[in-house]
């Protein structure tokens, strides 16, 4: 059971590498996390969405994405759950920007696993994913290497496990970078109010696609 050729891991590893430095609205999200809130703040988005893809990955190898792919009805509905979420929580964060700045430790433990949920439903609540790991992932079953369910499931979760070297670096030189302009009360504000529309933007960015 899943033997593979050393062509076959080279070229699934290449193609995982560049699945995860493309841009996309979950790195995004991740860097913006990281530009308002530091590296603990990307730290949690990341997670979030790591564990919002691997929901995508058992989609895929229960078959369940093949369903929302081929309807209509539960594609849109997913897609305008999704965007109806990003606009909440885009408006949330720009109206609530300057009560943010000034929280208790308490507060700002629970605004971190508030940023790791988001992550989680970011990437659950976006059919283009779902898809395109039902799309990108068959490309690497090979017949007579194992239940095909079990092979879906073995790279999909690979994926994550190549995100875990090139993400969390990503993560630090972001924060590296934005640690300055964030101990400025001013900028954090409108860094914050900047997530929020970034979110806007990406929940119109959501309802802007198709099949």
């Amino acid at each position: 059971m899943f033997e593979y050729s050393l062509t076959h891991w080279i070229t699934f590893v290449s193609a995982a590498a560049l699945l995860n430095l493309s841009p996309g609205p979950d790195m995004a999200y991740v860097l913006a996390q990281t530009a308002s809130k530091g590296r603990r703040g990307g730290f949690a988005a990341m997670f979030g969405v790591w564990a919002g893809s691997y929901l995508h990955v058992i989609m895929a190898a229960l078959g369940l994405s093949a369903i929302l792919a081929a309807s209509a009805l539960a594609f849109t509905t997913i897609k305008w759950l999704g965007v109806a979420y990003l606009i909440w929580i885009g408006l949330v964060a720009i109206f609530s920007a300057r009560e943010n700045l000034s929280t208790s430790k308490k507060k700002i433990d629970w605004q971190y696993w508030s940023i790791f949920k988001q992550g989680v439903l970011i990437s659950a609540l976006n059919p283009k994913v779902a898809i395109f790991f039902l799309a990108f992932l068959p490309q690497f079953v090979v017949e007579g290497a194992g239940s095909v369910s079990l092979q879906l499931l073995l790279h999909g979760s690979l994926i994550i496990v190549v995100a875990v070297f090139i993400e969390p670096p990503m993560v630090l030189l972001g924060s590296r970078l934005t640690d300055y302009y964030r101990r400025s009360a001013r900028l954090g504000l409108w860094m914050q109010k900047g997530l929020g529309v970034f979110l806007v933007g990406l929940g119109l960015r959501l309802a802007m696609t198709e099949r």
